[in-house]
């Protein structure tokens, strides 16, 4: 990188937080799947909404890209450079304060790097529910959660990421800052402009701060591990389950045999559930006030109370059987860890259809071809993974084979990973033309010169 501009980076942010050698900045322009890898100017650690503000005034005065990054956990290549045109990496790790808690109000104010596992801890501390729960929360940061709009398995009672948030601080691709920091549930004064920055993966400006909302903290859980004969019956249980329940039922997490005993070989420590195989299950959570016996006792009341759906079951009596329990859901990712994979959803009701009509398919186009559907089957998102190494080579024919049947249900081909490099193309064939123009032109008023993160979604 030019020694001048070097000099102007390091007199806004410190010589230290300008990273400029391969060595500094291979963590930070590799993704975490490691599809995608390309070299930026220099990756910058800002500290605070100042230092990103007078940083992204330099790069738009110098017309430099701008690639914001969180925890660089994403799976569609959204938080790394791409190569095409001069990039400056804008990691947001340093910004990591929670800068204040009402309880009362059940909000929480932090910045951008927070991990989301330290915000779950904090909420918990004071009391609340943050219920944002994924895979990734011991690394991904709160920023890249709502550039991304995050789901995770809470998703069925709590909502998206998007439904997490309140207000927001965001830097402009002119390097001005926007404080919509407001804790309001009601303000009905014009556009709701947070919600432009929830999901637009960097696009549109940067993320510094958000205003969070809490909720009531459970005193009570039920775990339940579910065996079923079909993801047919998984539905139907998730109905009765809702009958019986009510919003109590916090997850409902689909898993094929195929995923259960990849995990039992790549963690030989994880066990089984049941004595019996069976082929699919479900990982229930119920959650709520009051005792946890007798949350148990209705919890098996329900279940009993579905003979036909229920082939076998198995509830947690401890905090540590029902942690054992959801170390198998969170296992599945990293265990099949090298193949086509695919982030989809349609209406809950649709799920066994998808899972059966994209089956076939593949079936006929790739014999033999594995398959690990697990997921969040009550709010519609599967992860519908094909394949191992080898297939890889023929992602695209893979692709348009479960893209078709997604599409035939009126689904969509990115429930919660967004579209970052992975899908920017393939959106251009799946979404409706007057959306597409929708969209470039809020890119265009926002970001006229097309610095922020370019490249991704659009």
């Amino acid at each position: 990188m030019d020694a001048t501009l070097q000099s102007a980076f390091a007199a806004l942010i410190g010589d230290k937080h300008v990273l400029t050698t391969a060595p500094e900045t291979a963590t930070f322009t590799t993704d975490w799947r490691k599809l995608y890898r390309a070299q930026a100017l220099c990756v910058l650690r800002p500290a605070s909404t100042a230092e990103v503000a007078a940083a992204v005034r330099l790069c738009a005065r110098e017309g430099l890209a701008v690639v914001p990054q969180g925890g660089n956990t994403g799976l569609c290549g959204g938080s790394v450079p791409t190569g095409s045109r001069p990039e400056v990496l804008l990691s947001l790790s340093r910004m990591n304060r929670i800068l204040s808690i009402d309880a009362l109000n059940d909000t929480m104010t932090v910045e951008a790097g927070c991990v989301l596992a330290n915000i779950q801890r904090a909420a918990d501390e004071a009391g609340r529910l943050f219920p944002l729960s994924l895979a990734a929360e011991g690394s991904c940061q709160i920023g890249g959660n709502l550039s991304t709009n995050a789901g995770g398995v809470n998703v069925l009672r709590y909502g998206n990421a998007r439904e997490q948030v309140l207000g927001l601080e965001v830097v402009l691709p002119d390097g001005r800052v926007w404080n919509g920091l407001r804790a309001l549930r009601k303000d009905n004064t014009g556009y709701d402009l947070k919600q432009l920055f929830v999901g637009a993966e960097g696009t549109l400006g940067v993320i510094t701060a958000a205003v969070l909302k809490l909720h009531p903290k459970p005193a009570a859980r039920a775990t339940a591990w579910i065996a079923l004969q079909s993801p047919a019956h998984a539905v139907a249980l998730l109905a009765q389950l809702h009958a019986r329940l009510g919003e109590r039922v916090s997850a409902f997490e689909l898993v094929s045999r195929r995923c259960l005993e990849a995990v039992l070989v790549h963690a030989p420590a994880i066990r089984d559930p049941l004595p019996r195989a069976h082929p699919w299950y479900v990982l229930a959570e119920i959650a709520d006030a009051g005792e946890a016996a007798s949350l148990t006792a209705q919890a098996e009341q329900a279940l009993a109370a579905c003979p036909a759906l229920v082939a076998d079951a198995v509830l947690a009596s401890s905090g540590a059987q029902a942690q054992a329990l959801w170390k198998i859901r969170e296992t599945i990712p990293e265990a099949q860890f090298t193949n086509v994979k695919h982030d989809v959803s349609v209406p809950v009701s649709r799920v066994p259809e998808l899972i059966e009509r994209a089956g076939a398919a593949l079936a006929s186009a790739f014999p033999g071809a594995p398959i690990y559907a697990f997921g969040h089957i009550g709010d519609g998102n599967i992860h519908y993974n094909v394949g191992d190494q080898a297939l890889l080579a023929r992602r695209a024919d893979v692709n348009r084979v479960v893209y078709d049947a997604v599409a035939a249900l009126g689904g969509s081909i990115s429930a919660e990973h967004g579209l970052g490099q992975l899908k920017r193309e393939e959106i251009r064939h799946r979404k409706d033309a007057i959306e597409l123009e929708l969209m470039q032109a809020l890119k265009r008023a926002i970001d006229p010169q097309g610095l922020m993160n370019p490249g991704k979604v659009l």
